[in-house]
């Protein structure tokens, strides 16, 4: 069987959007099997000058602890340059320390997406996969964990490496043996050296979460399973440490250091333990053979169990794994898979086209959608970088933007900056276009103001664990920007700066990590934990709980408060205790809130939501005006899905109560329009039904009379300038949009609205934002309902059709003020006082003259309509071709 397999010259995805260079056509054909050298013959006795003409390819193949990427270090170490490429920006951290070790720090550079240490000549280069420089010319180049070639949202970027990416003596390629077929088809004169375990891998069934041996790692697929877990082995074990693949490598190394000095005997971890961070494990315990993908939940499949089961055992020392907590226990052929390391080999890697199309979006699109050039590759599915390429174009700014020379170029490249977040939302893309904006005006750099106010509100120290590792996050995003000396005006400053700031809140994490779960106990307490024995306790009907025939606290709606008088060291210890005492309790009051009834919720004007007069959530911006997010509050004593269950139900008596409060806006929102009828009311409905009629008057002037009809029918009224709902002056709707104008703004909640049934009031200190959104017009001292200040317009525009007017009696009235308040109310409508010459002797004063300074609404339906095209002038057929 042959494939063609077209292979370009030069470099691979690390350099976005290369140029297109000269293809050579490989005709690929599987190797013959047959025996392999040994390693140490193979690898290790081989100098460098014996390698093959145009560089020697090495694929050292088997499972977790055969010493690969000892090895591969040692080889880099015999060259005079070298490259190696890691899949974790923690994993690359820890063997540039190594390197670091023996050949001195300015021999030796770490480039990962978030952190480039360069020294002047580096002859060796530690890097993510992602960010292997491969412009560089190094003699020795490996990539670790090969086998991603197959993952779903990485595999791509390992590809291009196996494809592209060479030493010019030695290349070699780390990883399961799993890939060996596809390598020896994509590669015909690669070698193949297969390594065996150091230690045995064995199977040690299901274990109780109480009952598990020290130097025990356990794996949970979620954020919200770790702590439980790592709640539950402190209470019975003494303590854990955590391990996540949101921690900073500070924070990680923290963690890591405890475990490994002995604190600590156990680890509670995701799967990022997975990828080759060593730790002293002698034991591998899964509390769940399940995770969430990135699409979709599924199963762990044999190589996977094993990856994560393999880091039981160290060198000689043999290992365990098996499965604990309420995860049943491993099947038969999966365990006789993962002892004697045989899986099915890949069938196919995933691809995606490196050779990109920077001319315009569109090429750019197309080329990233290209067909893979081989059956042995299957196309990527779109990856985070390529998703946001495809929401940006969307935008009609940005899109303006790469019209510009390099402006798709550009883009592309702010599109690949990462989402640490993973907020799912678009937060992200809109950072993403504030940035490319901010390259595309002139200077071409990132302002310093807009830097400095992101970073800042991010170096804040006080939250909690998930606050903390949110913000990390955050400013990882902001440490792989100040990475991009071509974007910033002092890139090493703001290096600086963004580490500084990862830095305290990495080590602000680690302090609250050990503070959850490492802690001391009572005496007493600890004696039940260690004698094997549960600890007794109960709830009573004023919702009292006791622990141990102790009353440590009260639950009142979903929430537990400790007694004040609980020390702060049994405080953890009863917290874990009333958990298992509430457990039930809380899971019965879950579902009463689930089947409770509108009627029993309210929703109060600070935004707090209480259920049986009880605030359990408060709203928050979510993804508009009109779509609060609601976050629970004191919802310690949720578990699982819980926390999304009452989230959901409260959000869905929120919508309900704004769809009966502002059902004149939301009937707007939704109404079956078409045309211009559809525009107006998309956006009135998007402005809280209130709007310059200036703004809307292209698409007023282009209505039909079924148009204007219909919108009258849902209440719209086109004054004099504004258009907008009279419904929305009632005070359900004032109350509803005021709260949710200060939730999305994040204002100071409650707000003291206008009074029902106001004309108008002093401005005061209320926003003019806030007052817009409730229906009145900031003018001048005061604030007018937008009805009666279009009323007012209107008598002014027929008093005075030419624009001047002398006489403004009558006029207070209309706008609910003292007459010495309507000049400011005049001059913020657009009016001036036009001064009049001095009176001659014995004359009396003439009154004051009043001219508008913007032309009357008839001047300006004028000068909007379109100029007649002079067929006749010699631009007549540019303007056609326009």
């Amino acid at each position: 069987m042959e494939h063609d397999l077209a292979l370009r010259h030069g470099d691979s995805m690390a350099v976005a959007g290369r140029s297109r260079g000269p293809v050579v056509r490989l005709t690929v054909r599987p190797l013959q099997s047959g025996s392999f050298p040994p390693m140490d013959k193979a690898m290790s006795s081989a100098p460098a000058s014996l390698a093959t003409p145009g560089g020697r390819i090495v694929a050292v193949l088997g499972p977790t602890n055969t010493g690969k990427t000892y090895l591969a270090m040692e080889r880099m170490g015999a060259h005079r340059t070298g490259m190696i490429g890691f899949p974790l920006r923690l994993l690359a951290r820890e063997n540039y320390e190594k390197l670091v070790k023996l050949k001195g720090e300015a021999q030796v550079a770490l480039v990962t997406g978030e952190e480039k240490i360069i020294p002047p000549a580096p002859r060796y280069w530690v890097c993510t996969v992602e960010s292997m420089p491969l412009d560089r010319q190094v003699q020795f180049l490996c990539v670790d964990e090969i086998q991603l070639c197959a993952d779903d949202e990485r595999g791509h970027i390992f590809t291009d490496r196996l494809l592209h990416a060479r030493g010019g003596e030695e290349t070699m390629f780390l990883g399961s043996d799993m890939i060996r077929p596809l390598i020896q088809k994509l590669i015909p004169r690669v070698e193949i050296i297969s390594r065996p375990r150091f230690s045995s891998l064995t199977y040690a069934g299901h274990k109780k979460l109480t009952k598990l041996p020290p130097r025990s790692a356990i794996t949970a697929f979620s954020v919200t399973e770790v702590y439980q877990l790592a709640e539950m082995v402190r209470r019975s074990r003494g303590g854990t440490a955590v391990v996540m693949g949101a921690l900073s490598p500070r924070t990680r190394n923290a963690q890591v250091a405890m475990y490994q000095a002995g604190d600590v005997d156990y680890l509670v971890a995701t799967d990022a333990i997975g990828m080759g961070l060593n730790m002293d494990v002698d034991h591998v315990w899964f509390a769940r053979l399940s995770k969430f993908d990135g699409q979709r939940p599924r199963r762990l499949t044999a190589p996977e169990v094993a990856q994560i089961g393999g880091r039981a055992g160290r060198h000689l020392t043999d290992g365990t794994f098996g499965t604990t907590w309420d995860c049943s226990p491993l099947d038969e052929q999966t365990v006789q898979a993962v002892e004697n390391h045989t899986f099915q080999p890949l069938t196919s890697l995933t691809w995606r086209n490196a050779d990109l199309d920077l001319r315009s979006v569109d090429g750019l699109l197309r080329t990233l959608e290209a067909r893979p050039p081989s059956p042995l590759l299957i196309r990527a599915r779109p990856a985070d970088d390529q998703l946001a390429l495809q929401a940006l174009a969307q935008d009609s700014d940005v899109m303006a933007l790469t019209r510009r020379p390099n402006g798709v170029k550009q883009l592309w490249e702010v599109c690949q900056i990462p989402d640490f977040r993973k907020t799912m939302t678009d937060a992200h893309t809109k950072l993403l276009a504030q940035i490319y904006q901010h390259l595309m005006a002139p200077g071409g750099r990132l302002p310093t103001d807009f830097i400095a106010a992101q970073v800042q509100r991010l170096d804040k120290m006080e939250g909690d664990i998930d606050a903390l590792v949110a913000r990390i996050a955050h400013v990882r995003t902001w440490t792989y920007v100040a990475h991009r000396p071509d974007w910033l005006k002092d890139a090493r400053h703001w290096q600086g700066v963004t580490r500084a700031v990862e830095d305290r809140l990495s080590d602000a994490l680690h302090e609250r990590l050990t503070q959850r779960f490492v802690d001391k106990r009572s005496a007493g307490l600890v004696k039940v934990l260690r004698d094997g024995r549960d600890l007794l306790g109960h709830i009573d009907e004023a919702g009292i709980v006791r622990v141990e025939s102790h009353p440590v606290g009260a639950l009142s709606g979903l929430s537990f408060a400790m007694e004040a008088d609980v020390g702060e060291d049994d405080r953890p210890t009863l917290m874990s205790a009333a958990r298992r005492v509430l457990r039930d309790e809380v899971a019965r009051r879950v579902a009463a809130l689930e089947a409770a009834g509108d009627e029993a919720f309210t929703l109060g004007a600070d935004g707090n939501l209480l259920w049986q007069d009880v605030a359990l959530a408060r709203l928050v911006p979510g993804t508009g005006l009109l779509v609060p997010a609601v976050r629970v509050t004191g919802d310690d004593l949720l578990e699982g899905t819980q926390r999304d269950r009452v989230r959901q139900r409260l959000t869905a008596f929120v919508q309900a109560r704004i769809a009966a409060d502002l059902s004149p806006l939301l009937r707007l929102r939704d109404a079956d329009l078409s045309g211009p009828a559809r525009g107006i009311a998309f956006q009135l409905a998007d402005a809280t039904g209130n709007l310059p009629r200036a703004t809307l008057d292209p698409l007023i002037q282009t209505l039909d009379r079924d148009g204007r009809k219909a919108l009258a029918r849902l209440g719209v009224r086109l004054g004099f300038s504004r258009v907008f709902l009279p419904a929305l002056a009632k005070p359900r709707c004032m109350a509803m949009l005021g709260l949710l104008w200060s939730v999305r703004e994040g204002g100071d909640l409650p707000v003291a609205l206008p009074p029902p049934g106001r004309i108008s009031v002093p401005r005061g200190h209320l926003p003019d934002g806030l007052l817009a959104a409730v229906g009145f017009l900031p003018l001048g001292p005061r604030a007018v309902r937008v009805d009666m200040a279009d009323r007012l317009e209107a008598v002014l525009a027929e008093r005075a059709p030419k624009g001047e007017l002398s006489d403004l009696s009558g006029l207070a009235p209309l706008a609910a003020c003292t007459a010495a308040e309507v000049p400011g109310i005049l001059a913020a409508l657009g009016w001036r006082e036009k001064r009049q010459p001095p009176p001659a002797e014995g004359e009396a004063a003439k009154p004051p003259v009043w001219t508008r300074r913007r032309p009357t609404r008839a001047k300006a339906e004028k000068a909007a309509r379109p100029v007649p095209l002079d067929t006749d002038h010699p631009f007549a057929a540019l303007a056609k071709l326009r």
